[in-house]
């Protein structure tokens, strides 16, 4: 064999053999991976509330009693279950000048077997602080039956729960957050001596302010 073409030959067949060797290494690296299993991680994060003015009612029902019924007139007596004010609040975060109040208002006794309403101006209460009320909170000021005359004359007080009435609020919000105040109040209904026997039902509503 001619010395050129045994270069080329040797050229040519060391050529050959160096791109066999590429193709063995790539292969592996180009093959599809096969999945064998998989696994979940959950991410759990607890951000707990800036602060907040909320409120609760200890129990959603009360039943009046009669107690101190006279000839003129039928007395039945109650005490509202307890309502919880919880201000969680920096009070950098609340404007100046907000205060917050809790109302409430009575529809009429529905007489469950037909009997005629007694009207919620027959339904009375004295608000009552349960907790150290510190500086800036106070409970509202009693409001009587139209059965009663007025305890407090201006303006008269004997109108019953009829209109938002009353139980406890602040005088400024910031200067009472944070804090818990606990309210509760003696409920009275008075009706002619007449009134029809049976069960009445009425719903207080109350109402967080601010």
């Amino acid at each position: 064999m001619k010395t050129r073409a045994r270069k080329q030959w040797i050229a040519g067949g060391a050529l050959a053999a160096l791109l066999v060797g590429v193709v063995a290494l790539a292969g592996p690296a180009t093959a599809e991976p096969e999945e064998k299993d998989t696994k979940g991680v959950d991410v759990n994060v607890n951000i707990e509330a800036r602060g907040a003015l909320t409120f609760s009612v200890e129990s959603d029902s009360v039943t009046l009693a009669e107690n101190g019924t006279t000839a003129e007139m039928r007395k039945f007596t109650g005490t509202l279950p307890t309502v919880t004010v919880t201000d969680t609040r920096n009070p950098l975060d609340i404007p100046d000048g907000t205060w917050w109040s809790v109302l409430g208002t009575a529809s009429d006794f529905e007489g469950t077997a037909g009997q005629a309403d007694i009207t919620a101006d027959h339904l009375g209460w004295t608000p009552n602080l349960i907790s150290d009320p510190g500086e800036g909170v106070a409970e509202g000021q009693e409001v009587v039956t139209s059965m009663d005359a007025p305890t407090i004359v201006t303006p008269p007080n004997n109108v019953g729960l009829v209109d938002q009435e009353l139980l406890v609020s602040s005088f400024d919000s910031g200067d009472t957050a944070p804090g818990v105040y606990k309210v509760n109040a003696n409920l009275f209904l008075h009706t002619s001596p007449l009134v029809q026997a049976g069960t009445y039902t009425s719903t207080l509503t109350l109402s967080l302010f601010e």
